[in-house]
């Protein structure tokens, strides 16, 4: 949610922002007219509430012979302060509704346009030729199928359509990749955090992903009311809600692992083979609280973590910076880091960090507290450290001719030394 006051004083940079987004640039005068509105019928409230406080103390001192008159104006006033409170209500949840719908201010060097206007900020490393070593890469799906380590097919079975079993050695190395990932967070003065996987819809619309992507989520109706995660994200923003915390020794980092949930609604026939785009993945998430002066810094922070992981399993990718018409409600900026997937003969998102300034803060009711006493919102960021759809990318990038694969040296470690996975004969 924004800043009223903001918006009041700057109406011509929250259009603009939407304008961007290709959202509803007449929503913000909405806005205004319900602010203006609503502050008003609560004037008017209050007006008649004072007025009816002071007519009940001349009540009680009025001699007998005049209390008649006094005790009927009073009911009359009492009629008036009713309406004027069901106008005050009725004015505030006007507001209320136009002001959630409004999505974050974009920042002004985000790119302008929609899904296919990124910007490329840098590219890192460089593809292999197959061609100059004298075989075909195979996709992922084959390459965790002939070493025993994912099961489609069993997958489907049990729970239908892009779900999915990994197991043996495949297994363990997202297990591996998962912990590394923690390991560097927690170096770099991050919490590790177990969090809930079902969250309250209050929590889930505070960090703002009931908009246009609420057909992604799934949602447990009645009795329970409840949401499942797609990225621990919702979790950790939630932690502090109604909260005022203490950011003088600097921002409150968490490491979020947990278990994430997506419907894919929309996503018929794309990605279906494989575990690119799947109902059900393991992720490690950034979350950082910090004051609003340091959320550009700490972005910047979390992009550097993203690369410091993409280093760690040695694969190409690129940064692309989002354009603005493709960014999620909250986030203001967005960077996304994009992995070379040879099969395929494109990039495809393995990370993403967005820095969602206040917006979500403000819907949660998340404050510091300042020098002088007063409160007021902190920023939020998150960023993804590593998730199942990295085995894609590894697993195809460090393939050999012989259908093994050469596991990243920093994760080694993580697996008991082992160096190669070996193709293995078994009933997939």
């Amino acid at each position: 949610m924004l800043d009223i006051q903001f918006i009041r004083d700057h109406a011509d940079i929250v259009k603009d922002s939407q304008r961007k987004r290709g959202e509803s640039v007449d929503l913000v005068d909405e806005v205004l007219r319900n602010d203006t509105a609503r502050r008003e019928s609560l004037q008017s409230y209050e007006s008649a509430r004072a007025q009816q406080k002071a007519l009940g103390k001349q009540v009680a001192a009025a001699p007998p012979e005049e209390r008649a008159g006094l005790i009927a104006r009073t009911k009359e006033l009492s009629n008036q302060v009713t309406e004027f409170k069901k106008a005050a209500d009725e004015a505030d949840e006007a507001y209320t509704t136009a002001m959630w719908k409004l999505s974050n201010v974009v920042e002004p060097e985000a790119p302008e346009g929609g899904e296919d206007d990124y910007v490329v900020v840098r590219k890192v490393g460089t593809p292999r030729d197959f061609q100059a070593e004298g075989f075909e890469p195979k996709n992922h799906l084959d390459l965790g199928v002939g070493v025993a380590g994912i099961d489609m097919r069993r997958g489907v079975k049990v729970s239908g359509s892009r779900f999915y079993f990994l197991r043996g050695d495949v297994a363990r190395m997202e297990i591996a990749m998962l912990t590394m990932a923690v390991d560097q967070a927690q170096e770099h003065g991050f919490i590790p955090t177990i969090t809930p996987t079902l969250v309250r819809p209050e929590v889930m619309a505070g960090t703002g992903f009931l908009n246009s992507h609420a057909d992604e989520i799934y949602r447990l109706r009645d009795p329970d009311d409840q949401y499942l995660v797609g990225t621990s994200e919702v979790a950790l923003a939630g932690m502090h809600e109604d909260e005022i915390l203490d950011l003088s020794e600097g921002p409150l980092r968490y490491c979020g692992w947990s278990s994430c949930y997506r419907r894919e609604a929309g996503a018929a026939g794309k990605d279906t083979m494989g575990i690119i785009r799947v109902h059900q993945f393991d992720k490690v998430e950034m979350f950082v609280y910090c004051k609003q002066e340091e959320s550009r810094d700490q972005h910047q922070q979390l992009l550097g973590m993203e690369q410091e992981m993409l280093a760690k399993v040695d694969v190409p990718y690129r940064i692309i910076d989002t354009a603005a018409g493709d960014l999620g409600s909250s986030a203001a900026r967005k960077f996304d880091c994009e992995a070379w997937v040879p099969t395929q003969g494109r990039y495809r998102e393995l990370t993403s960090t967005s820095n969602c300034t206040e917006y979500q803060a403000r819907r949660l009711n998340i404050r510091e507290r300042m020098d002088d006493g007063s409160t007021r919102a902190v920023s939020t960021l998150n960023g993804t450290l590593a998730t199942t759809r990295w085995l894609v990318a590894i697993l195809e990038n460090h393939q050999n001719a012989d259908g093994s694969i050469v596991i990243p040296e920093a994760m080694r470690s993580y697996m008991g030394g082992k160096e190669v996975l070996e193709p293995t004969k078994w009933e997939a």
